[in-house]
């Protein structure tokens, strides 16, 4: 079964097209890696997906559902807009956490929120309130620890690497049990030593079966935990295939020549 499909999918800013007729789909808990140089149409493409952008013309689907339709004449309400929000996670490149909470609440924040509003319609009692936020509290404290920060539940960001913060950040994102988990560059904004925890973490959840869909410049990454990569090239889907496939036969020029200067010693 198909999570994600995208279909014909364009976009533009101003005059400059940057995705062009882009089409893919992933399996229920498959990778895909998006791979390419800056300016590719990376970072665009996981923006659209996760709503961030709007795209202008193509088909997204998420979970069967058609989070974006370019041929949809009707826009969509505020419900559905949150609604198909909540089908994708998204792990920033740099961190995004909220200074002023600590890491058990980042963690809970949103999921809180949302409980706040089926609380108010159901109109519960305050002991099934208190039961909820327990609920909510116990959840984030079990992810927190499957992300190896059991020890830093009370600490603030400030107080934190860079790569715990982002294990911060993945944990938040899983906490809403999204349909796929989307990372951008999730290294990028790291030093060398310790990019390996965050990669170690995400391939923890690759081999949960999690599906996930990580714009990466790590290539030897993208080749272990990889099921597809796709190689974005100027706006479009210039090569896609298996990481065997693309690492070790690419098939266009344009794909050698990345390949060659990415993975130069």
């Amino acid at each position: 079964m198909s999570v994600l499909e995208v279909k014909n999918l364009e976009k533009s800013f101003n005059t400059a097209k940057v995705l062009k007729d882009i089409s893919f789909e992933i399996e229920e808990g498959q990778v895909l890696s998006v791979i390419g140089s800056s300016g590719s149409g990376k970072t665009t493409l996981l923006r659209c997906i996760t709503g961030l952008e709007t795209a202008d013309s193509g088909i997204i689907s998420v979970g069967g559902t058609k989070v974006f339709d370019g041929e949809r004449t009707t826009a969509l309400t505020r419900e559905e807009k949150r609604k198909n929000q909540l089908l994708t996670g998204l792990v920033f490149q740099n961190f995004n956490l909220f200074p002023q909470y600590n890491v058990l609440k980042n963690v809970t924040l949103a999921k809180e929120l949302l409980l706040k509003d089926e609380l108010k319609k159901c109109k519960a009692s305050k002991e099934e309130k208190k039961q909820a936020l327990e609920k909510i509290n116990k959840e984030a404290t079990e992810l927190i620890a499957s992300v190896g920060l059991s020890d830093k539940l009370e600490f603030y960001p400030c107080e934190l690497s860079g790569g715990q913060q982002q294990r911060v950040a993945i944990a938040r994102a899983l906490m809403l049990s999204p349909e796929i988990l989307c990372f951008d560059e999730p290294t990028s904004a790291l030093d060398p030593e310790i990019t390996g925890e965050v990669l170690n973490v995400i391939s923890k959840l690759a081999k949960e079966g999690r599906t996930m869909l990580i714009v990466t410049h790590e290539m030897g990454f993208a080749k272990e935990v990889s099921d597809k990569v796709v190689f974005m090239d100027a706006g479009v889907i210039a090569e896609a295939g298996t990481p065997q496939e693309i690492f070790d036969n690419p098939q266009s020029e344009r794909l050698k020549s990345f390949l060659s200067s990415t993975l130069r010693v």
